[in-house]
C-alpha cells in the first residue's frame, strides 16, 4: 500500500505534557541516584537509617510534589523551547529541523545558570560547565519528544526510562562494591590522636592532653535549635576543666569523645572527618538534618 504522503498528526498538546512529565521525572530520577552515589562517597556524619525511613514515609508526596514541578517545568521551558525551534527552523532553513533543540536548549540553560549562579555567589568555571551542560541535556530530551509525531511513544519512553534508572544504579552499586568509587569512611583515630587544640572556627576551643585533662573555652552548649555557630554569644556557653576519654566503639562511624566538664550540660561528641582534618561535631537539633556544629584541631595533632 501507498503511503499518502500526508503529513503526521501533530499530538495534542495535552499528551506532549504528559510526556514531558514523563521524561522530566525519569530524568529527576536517575539525577536523584545519581545523587545518592555522589554522597556515600562524601564526607558525612553518621545520620543511621531514620533519613531514609523518612524519605519513604514521605515518597508519596514527594511524588506528587515533583510532578507539579515536572509540569510547571514543561510549561515553562520545554514547551517554549520546542516551540521557539520549530519557528527558527522555519525562519532560516524553511522546515523544522531536529538540530534547532540543542541550540534553543543551550541558550536556555545558559540564562538559567547564570541566574543561578548569580544568586548562588558565584562559582568555579568548571561547575558552571557542568551545569550548563546537564541543564541543556535535561531540556532537549523532552523538547525533542516534545516535537516528535510518532504514536505510541510512552511506552518505549518509560521503558528506556527506567533501563536507565537500574543501569546507572547498577554502574553506583558495582563502582562502589569494586572500590572504584570509594565510600566515605571516617578513619579508625586513637587517644593519641586526639590530644590538641579544637575550634569552631568562633572563638570557642577545646584542649586535649594526653593526660586525660580538657579545657573547654567559649564552647556552644545549646544545639537544640537555629542560629548556632553563628559566633554570637548567647549566653549557653561551656568553659572549664574536666577529663576526657576516647571510645572507639564497634566500627569507625561509632567512635566518640566523653567529655566531663562540670559547666557543661552533654558530654559525648562524635568522631569525623578525614585524617588529614578530623573533627568532633554535635547534631544541632534533629540528626536527620545533618546540622552539625563541627570542631576542627588547629594545632596539627600531637
Amino acid at each position: 500500500m501507498e503511503k499518502s504522503g500526508r503529513p503526521e498528526k501533530k499530538r495534542l498538546f495535552g499528551l506532549s505534557l504528559l510526556l514531558s512529565i514523563l521524561v522530566l521525572l525519569l530524568e529527576a530520577t536517575v539525577a536523584l541516584v545519581v545523587s545518592v552515589v555522589y554522597d556515600i562517597t562524601q564526607e558525612s556524619p553518621n545520620a543511621g537509617g531514620g533519613g531514609s525511613a523518612m524519605f519513604i514515609l514521605l515518597l508519596p508526596v514527594l511524588a506528587v510534589f515533583a510532578t507539579a514541578i515536572a509540569g510547571t517545568l514543561s510549561v515553562g521551558l520545554v514547551f517554549p523551547t520546542a516551540w521557539l525551534s520549530g519557528v527558527l527552523g522555519r525562519r532560516f532553513g524553511g522546515r523544522e529541523v531536529w538540530w534547532w533543540v540543542p541550540v534553543v536548549a543551550g541558550a536556555v540553560s545558559l540564562v538559567i545558570v547564570a541566574a543561578v549562579v548569580a544568586l548562588a555567589g558565584g562559582a568555579g568555571a568548571g561547575a558552571v560547565a557542568l551545569g550548563w551542560f546537564l541543564t541543556t541535556a535535561a531540556l532537549t530530551v523532552p523538547a525533542l519528544l516534545w516535537r516528535s509525531r510518532r504514536e505510541r511513544v510512552f511506552g518505549p519512553v518509560t521503558l528506556w526510562g527506567v533501563a536507565a534508572i537500574v543501569l546507572t544504579a547498577v554502574l553506583g552499586g558495582v563502582g562502589l562494591a569494586t572500590g572504584v568509587l570509594k565510600e566515605y569512611r571516617p578513619p579508625a583515630f586513637t587517644s593519641a590522636d586526639l590530644v590538641g587544640r579544637w575550634s569552631d572556627g568562633h572563638g570557642g576551643t577545646l584542649t586535649l592532653t594526653a593526660d586525660g585533662r580538657v579545657t573547654a573555652d567559649a564552647i556552644d552548649d545549646d544545639l537544640g535549635g537555629w542560629g548556632h555557630g553563628d559566633g554570637e554569644d548567647d549566653g549557653d556557653v561551656c568553659t572549664g576543666q574536666g577529663t576526657w576519654t576516647y571510645e572507639p566503639g564497634g566500627g569507625t562511624w561509632s567512635q566518640e569523645v566523653d567529655i566531663t566538664v562540670d559547666s557543661c550540660t552533654y558530654g559525648t561528641w562524635n568522631v569525623g572527618g578525614t585524617e588529614s582534618r578530623p573533627t568532633l561535631y554535635q547534631y544541632i537539633g534533629d540528626p536527620d538534618s545533618w546540622d552539625l556544629y563541627e570542631l576542627r584541631r588547629t594545632d596539627g595533632g600531637p
